[in-house]
């Protein structure tokens, strides 16, 4: 019986979900096998981060403006326009920061560490390193899954802090809010367990985004169309599992850290 394409294309998520979870295991046993790329993983975090402060201070900036701009008013009809450093901190600190800045860490990411493994799969480079007894697995993808775990939560914590800070300028503009208020406020709703909940779950956002990109770069088709394939699946699938483990994640912190 000739399958139908519904069918087709359960077995093909099923495959995807096989390969990648092998993927990982494979990464885990690797991990802990010397030799330790210190260097390709500190040239990875200047090229994985760096690069990535531009887009992430707008977006940072932009939370906190456009997040206080639109609670104040509706804050303001109930009399707790003072309450809106409250809110906003705690929005931006335990998911909107750390959501936000891992989808554009994926978006730019993901696609490019797809399309450069991918560029080396079909340019045969993967296959000549296993001819000079080189692991690729070990010093390409090892070296730059790692480095996004590192560098993710990193990227989160300067994003929150442009958000407050396009927060506390937002708040001037309403109400020439004193700074030493505004972080005294901040300081009185944040706990550690908002710390943990928010930019604990970066560090899996991080190994998400990794994993994906270096696991369709280094299995990607023969040809361009391959490379470009595995470059824009990356940041599809890389997205989706960011907001479906953040769901799970969500819930999680909230049983282990309820709000008080």
């Amino acid at each position: 019986m000739e399958a139908t394409p519904f069918r087709k294309r359960l077995v093909s998520v099923f495959a995807e979900v096989g390969g990648l979870t092998n993927f990982s295991i494979r990464f885990f046993k690797e991990f802990w096998r010397p030799p330790y790329e210190i260097g390709e993983v500190l040239k990875h975090l200047r090229e994985l981060g760096v690069k990535t402060f531009p887009i992430v201070s707008v977006t940072g900036v932009i939370i906190g403006l456009v997040l206080t701009i639109q609670s104040y008013p509706y804050m303001a009809m109930f009399g707790a326009e003072a309450f809106v450093p409250y809110l906003v901190s705690i929005s931006v600190l335990r998911e909107l920061g750390p959501v936000l800045t891992a989808l554009i860490f994926a978006g730019r990411v993901a696609s490019g560490v797809g399309a450069e493994l991918g560029s080396m799969r079909v340019t045969e480079q993967i296959d000549a390193m296993e001819t000079m007894a080189i692991d690729p697995f070990h010093f390409l993808v090892v070296t730059r899954v790692f480095a996004c775990v590192l560098v993710l939560p990193l990227l989160t914590v300067y994003v929150v802090f442009l958000a407050l800070g396009g927060c506390y300028f937002a708040m001037t503009i309403e109400q020439d809010m004193p700074v030493s208020l505004f972080i005294t406020q901040i300081l009185e709703i944040i706990d550690l367990k908002d710390v943990a909940a928010g930019i604990g779950k970066t560090f899996i956002f991080g190994f998400l985004v990794g994993v994906v990109g270096a696991y369709k770069g280094y299995h990607a088709a023969k040809g361009t169309e391959g490379v470009g394939k595995a470059s824009t699946t990356s940041v599809v699938l890389a997205s989706l599992l960011i907001l479906v483990i953040d769901m799970v994640l969500v819930k999680v912190s909230m049983l282990l850290w309820p709000v008080s």
